[in-house]
Formats: C-alpha cells, sequence, structure tokens
C-alpha cells in the first residue's frame, strides 16, 4: 500500500481549510448584506431616542470641531446641544450622547451602545436606579469633570473606574466642543 507524502497531505489539508474558509465568508457576508440596512435603521432610531432624551425636542445636525478626536455629530436646537461622543471604554468604545444648554450646564447623559462588562461598566447605560443615579450626577454640572479617584467630585460606579472615567471623559469633550461652539 502507498502512503501519501507529506507535501501532499499539507497541501490536501490547506486545500480542505481553505474551502471551508471560503463558505463560512460567504456564509458571513451574505448574513451581512441581509441585515446591514435593519441594523442601520436600529442605530438610526437608538441616536434619535437619545437626542429626544437628552434635548427635548431634538436638533438638526451642525457643523463642529474637535479637538479631543471623540466628538462625531453634534445637533443645536434653541434650548441647547446634544452632542454624541465616543470615548474609550474598558470593553472598547461607550457611544453615547450628552446634552448641553446654552449656558454651558449639562442637561443629561444617555449611552446609545457600549461592550463594557455586564454587572459592572454595563450599569453606566443600564435603565435601573444605579444606572439612572450615575448618569444623573452630570446633570446640572459644567466646567471639567473627574471621578472622585481623580480629584472630582463624579462617584465612580463599583467595580467599574475604567468605565465611569470613560464616561467622564465622554461628557468633558461634549463640554469643550459646545464651550467651542459659542
Amino acid at each position: 500500500m502507498k502512503t501519501e507524502s507529506t507535501v501532499h497531505f499539507v497541501l490536501r489539508v490547506a486545500l480542505t481549510l481553505l474551502i471551508i474558509t471560503a463558505i463560512t465568508a460567504a456564509a458571513l457576508a451574505g448574513v451581512n448584506a441581509l441585515t446591514e440596512d435593519r441594523i442601520a435603521a436600529v442605530k438610526e432610531e437608538n441616536t434619535r431616542k437619545a437626542i429626544e432624551a437628552v434635548l427635548p425636542g431634538g436638533g438638526e445636525e451642525i457643523p463642529f470641531t474637535d479637538s479631543t478626536g471623540t466628538v462625531t455629530k453634534v445637533y443645536a436646537s434653541d434650548s441647547g446641544y446634544a452632542v454624541e461622543v465616543t470615548p474609550a471604554g474598558f470593553g472598547g468604545t461607550v457611544d453615547m450622547m450628552v446634552g448641553i444648554d446654552r449656558e454651558g450646564k449639562v442637561l443629561g447623559v444617555r449611552i446609545i451602545s457600549h461592550s463594557e462588562t455586564p454587572g459592572l461598566g454595563a450599569s453606566a447605560a443600564a435603565e435601573n436606579a444605579a444606572g439612572e443615579d450615575f448618569r444623573g450626577q452630570f446633570i446640572g454640572l459644567s466646567g471639567t469633570l473627574a471621578v472622585t479617584k481623580d480629584g472630582g467630585g463624579i462617584d465612580a460606579l463599583t467595580g467599574a473606574t475604567v468605565t465611569s472615567r470613560a464616561v467622564t471623559s465622554g461628557v468633558n469633550a461634549a463640554l469643550a466642543c459646545v464651550a467651542g461652539l459659542s
């Protein structure tokens, strides 16, 4: 009985893996094509809801300048601004909306999406007492903010200092951006 050479064996295995990978990639591309519009619509709806939550009546997108690289969009209305920011958190970027009135004070903070640790950093976005209390600390504040560990007045979420710093950084970027608009 003739045995397969090492070269033929390696080529056969490599070809098999290439075929499996190509089929998997094609399947993922197909699923992405089917869900792309729906995902975009859901993100747009979540963004609209976040704008309404932090800036009653919403606003229209306006041009802006950002020295932090964190601000992605700014919406303006007669009552203030809604600023979309994406600071770096523990698990990735935290996409959030910050409402700021015409006097430069925070009206509200809403987290649109995140990849933070469930039960810890994810509490910042939770629609429960802990999440609302954390985000509520920012309302009415202006200037440069920091968590208490960094000498500021924002109480960090227990076990989620990185996320707390990220949200605070996002609020600071929004405040700086709006200050530059005035």
